[in-house]
Parts: C-alpha cells; sequence; structure tokens
C-alpha cells in the first residue's frame, strides 16, 4: 500500500473510531442518584425572615452562592436529629477527603422556636462541626418556610408540662441559585449522600 493511501486508511480509521465513541456517550444511560429524589423543574423558595444562631437575618437570599443540604428538627430531639447531622457532617468529610467541589453547607433549622434561640440553637450546632450553620426565628415566619418546602412539624405534650415535636425527617437540597432542587429519604446514611451529591450538582 502506498504512503499516501495509509495514510488515508489512519484517517478514516481515527474518525470511525471517534464516531463510534460519540455514539457511545449518547446511548449510555446518565447514572442517576439511587436515593435521592430530585425535582424535575427546582423549585424557588417561599419568603420568609428567620435567625440564624449569631442572631443575623436569615432569608432567601442566604441560600444563593451555595450548594445546603438542611433539616428540620430540634435541639431536644433525642434520637433523629443528633443521628442525621452526624451523618450530613460525616458524608461533608467524605467528599472533603475525595477533594470533591463544590461542598454542600449544612444548615439545621429549628421547628421549635420557643426553646431553641441563636444561643441556644448555635451551642447545639457546634458539636457536629464548625461550619453547621443553626436557625431559628419567629413561629409564623417559620411556618412560611415549612409550609413552602412541604414540611411537617407538630408539638406534642409528654409528661408533665413538656413537650416534644414531631417532625419531617427528610434532607433538603438547595442549589446556588437559591431553588430547592432534590430531597433525601430516610433513614440517612453517608454513603448516599457521597454519592447522589455529586450527580446532582453536575445537572445543576
Amino acid at each position: 500500500m502506498r504512503p499516501k493511501n495509509i495514510l488515508i486508511a489512519i484517517a478514516a480509521g481515527i474518525a470511525l473510531a471517534a464516531g463510534g465513541a460519540v455514539a457511545y456517550r449518547i446511548s449510555a444511560p446518565a447514572v442517576m442518584p439511587t436515593t435521592a429524589t430530585v425535582l424535575p423543574v427546582p423549585m424557588p423558595l417561599p419568603e420568609f425572615s428567620l435567625l440564624d444562631q449569631y442572631g443575623t437575618a436569615f432569608g432567601p437570599e442566604r441560600f444563593r452562592g451555595q450548594w445546603s443540604l438542611v433539616f428540620f428538627g430540634f435541639t431536644h430531639c433525642p434520637d433523629i436529629c443528633p443521628l442525621t447531622l452526624q451523618v450530613l457532617a460525616t458524608a461533608k468529610r467524605r467528599l472533603i477527603d475525595r477533594r470533591h467541589t463544590p461542598l454542600p453547607y449544612i444548615i439545621f433549622v429549628s421547628v421549635d422556636p420557643e426553646r431553641d434561640t441563636p444561643e441556644v440553637i448555635g451551642q447545639y450546632v457546634e458539636h457536629f462541626g464548625t461550619d453547621t450553620l443553626g436557625v431559628t426565628g419567629d413561629a409564623i415566619e417559620l411556618r412560611r418556610l415549612t409550609d413552602g418546602l412541604g414540611i411537617y412539624f407538630a408539638r406534642t405534650p409528654t409528661d408533665g408540662d413538656g413537650y416534644s415535636v414531631d417532625h419531617s425527617t427528610v434532607v433538603l437540597l438547595i442549589n446556588p441559585d437559591g431553588d430547592f432542587r432534590a430531597v433525601f429519604g430516610s433513614p440517612h446514611d453517608a454513603d448516599n449522600f457521597v454519592r447522589d451529591l455529586p450527580l446532582i450538582q453536575s445537572r445543576r
């Protein structure tokens, strides 16, 4: 075979190989999250005005510019709340170990505003890492946020004059546009967040 013909044959082979690779990428199914439910269309957050653990105003604009994992609970919660916050902290450490970016911001919103003052919730979230933010505030403003996101909570009386709070146990994912993007159902496991979060972020 002449040199010119050899070059033509090589070029044709490369073109066929490249075309096959493109066709494979197009036809190969996209990797999907296994535990998170991704909203078909991101949902804007309702208007609300709460306070963070430092007493600074916390509204929808505070979610913009970062990915946020949001959990609703209360500091007197005996099990679900501390376990969930520990899972989120563990998942974030694993993402750091994998050099994943952008890292999610962890936000804990109290559904017990009567007892969970900014000071109380600030001391509570310190147990789960310095980059976990506590949020609390007026009950009416809290309802604006939870009702808009479909989060349930209700006080239930206990022995004496005490009470507990029943609440949803899901973790919400808010995207950098400040929109509700996905929800992680319970029971929670750090591996689920480590696997699904990067997949969701890649789809924005």
